[in-house]
């Protein structure tokens, strides 16, 4: 009995050093030995901080750029959409790194280096997703290889140019719709005051929901407010390191 209770507190002591070993190789040695070789090829990034990575910094600058309002007579949105890579790509350069937790990421601004990496679809994998991001856009966005090949095959018709061209009336009568509702809203002096965006939200919903089910965004409005509301909790994801099994 005391013979089987040490092999058992044996195993159970292995298998504990093996996890602790494959922890830190995920923390600490693999993201390390990453960024050595990145610097070696002339990238310039942030040096590898345990866990988290550029995390903390990105979900910091992200949340300043949304809580300053944008001038409405410029164009120049990477400020407010990519904050952290602009500010990574003035820092380090344009071909540079970031890191979200363990897992670094390429920045690349060159267009040849950018279509060497296109035309190598096998040598440069897709970024790896949180899993609830995948349940959210299980698609060629995720996909790989001959999944990918597949499904692009699959949807390249539908976006043929004549296919296209075909949707126009239906454009064309979401847009006057919406026109319709903002002119029902303007006091009797012609002139009202506004939050667009969640119209400019609808509209695409409607546009959607007419040229690939055949109904209008109102029939479809609980699908849509739940797909919304479960992107705005995927998004939250998106920012945070993932740990396997914490959720």
């Amino acid at each position: 009995m005391e013979a089987a209770c040490t092999t058992i507190l044996m195993l159970v002591l292995i298998l504990v050093l093996i996890w602790a070993w494959m922890m830190l190789n995920w923390l600490w040695f693999t993201p390390k030995r990453l960024e050595r070789l990145l610097r070696e090829q002339g990238l310039q990034g942030n040096p590898y901080t345990l866990l988290v990575g550029d995390t903390n910094e990105f979900a910091k600058m992200r949340k300043e750029a949304f809580s300053k309002p944008m001038d409405l007579f410029s164009h120049d949105i990477v400020p407010r959409v990519y904050p952290f890579f602009r500010h990574s790509i003035n820092t380090h350069g344009k071909n540079s790194f970031i890191w979200f937790g363990p897992a670094p990421r390429v920045i690349l601004t060159d267009p040849e280096l950018i279509k060497d990496v296109f035309n190598k679809t096998y040598d440069f994998q897709k970024i790896f997703l949180n899993p609830q991001v995948r349940l959210l856009a299980p698609g060629l966005v995720s996909h790989e290889g001959e999944k990918w090949s597949k499904l692009r095959k699959i949807i390249t018709p539908v976006f043929n140019l004549e296919k296209l061209k075909g949707m126009l009336p239906i454009f064309i009568q979401c847009c006057d719709d919406l026109i319709s509702k903002w002119e029902e809203m303007l006091s009797l002096d012609g002139s009202s005051e506004m939050d667009v965006w969640p119209f400019l939200q609808n509209l695409t919903s409607d546009a959607i929901s007419r040229t690939a089910f055949g109904s209008s965004y109102e029939e479809g409005r609980r699908i849509f407010e739940l797909l919304k509301e479960q992107t705005e909790l995927t998004v939250q994801l998106v920012y945070k390191v993932y740990i396997p099994g914490w959720r």
